[in-house]
């Protein structure tokens, strides 16, 4: 893993093995099918007894079948316990799919506890995304209530801004896929790595983002600022609101978290990773993405505000 990533990957034992065990050799064979301990060749009688429960002699391997070994097919990341691309999909997949049951749940509520269900699963969102974060070993019932939570806090949220400007739920939806869709594609064509310099860059951007975001949040909740998105819509360079330049800063460190994501889940893969991780880069996935779809749909509830 790159130093500096994604902190919900720093301090996980993603090389905790590197290699495939070894396969299993017939006894008294050696990895080239050659005999040990002093046994004769073809048809020959061993020099030294195998253990008991062995029986007296091996039976020999024949050119064919030592033939068919070599030429079997290295073991995979199935055969081995070890993290693969198709672990991290399908646990990932089943992240998103609980988190779309829980904001699912809302839309099936009066509009006020709608509002209740958001404020309680971000608190709780919240406090499960710290604890898996620092979780030496992932708990998939850890994450998959994560993903719960924010189901609802992501429901809840759309429910009220939907109302408010509509249709921009559905615009955030297909603008959060673009984003990871494109972000991928870069990702995979080797045009967007997360460089040494690239992690500067975001971890600078990311202090400036947060000490905005406290302070924002500070004024909204003293009432030293009206308006419900606080500075950024009550202060304009040249017209245009101060949350649209700060949104579009905002969606571009999510995209790079991306970027840091697909590096980590790569690196560990190639350490050979044990299974169980493919469940912590589903975690990560899911909160960039919960990350994300937020920056989006606020960035376009912003513009509609201004129409």
């Amino acid at each position: 893993m790159a130093l500096g990533g994604n902190p919900i990957f720093n301090g996980k034992n993603f090389r905790e093995a590197t290699q495939a065990p070894p396969v299993p050799q017939a006894y008294g064979q050696n990895q080239y099918g050659q005999n040990q301990y002093g046994q004769g060749a073809y048809g020959q009688a061993p020099v030294m007894d195998a253990p008991r429960g062995w029986g007296s002699q091996q039976p020999n391997m024949t050119d064919d079948q030592l033939q068919q070994m070599y030429n079997r097919p290295a073991a995979g990341p199935v055969e081995t316990g070890r993290m693969s691309y198709d672990d991290v999909i399908v646990r990932t997949a089943a992240c998103l799919g609980v988190l779309m049951a829980g904001a699912a749940v809302t839309l099936f509520l009066s509009m006020s506890l709608a509002g209740l269900l958001m404020i309680v699963g971000a608190l709780g969102g919240f406090v499960l995304a710290m604890v898996n974060t620092f979780k030496k070993q992932p708990s998939p019932a850890l994450i998959l209530a994560y993903a719960g939570l924010e189901g609802l806090f992501l429901g809840g949220l759309t429910r009220i801004l939907d109302g408010l400007y509509p249709g921009v739920g559905l615009q955030a939806v297909i603008g959060t896929l673009s984003v990871f869709a494109v972000t991928l594609l870069l990702f995979r064509s080797g045009k967007v790595r997360a460089t040494p310099k690239a992690m500067r860059f975001f971890m600078i951007a990311m202090i400036g983002y947060a000490v905005f975001a406290l302070v924002n949040m500070v004024m909204v909740w003293t009432g030293a600022v009206q308006s419900p998105f606080g500075l950024s819509t009550s202060v304009e360079i040249f017209g245009i609101p101060l949350g649209v330049f700060i949104g579009v800063l905002a969606i571009g460190l999510a995209a790079f978290s991306l970027i840091m994501d697909f590096t980590s889940i790569e690196a560990g893969v190639r350490a050979g990773a044990p299974e169980r991780f493919a469940w912590t880069a589903a975690f990560g996935l899911t909160v960039t993405l919960v990350w994300l779809y937020v920056e989006i749909i606020r960035l376009l509830a912003i513009l509609r505000g201004e129409e």
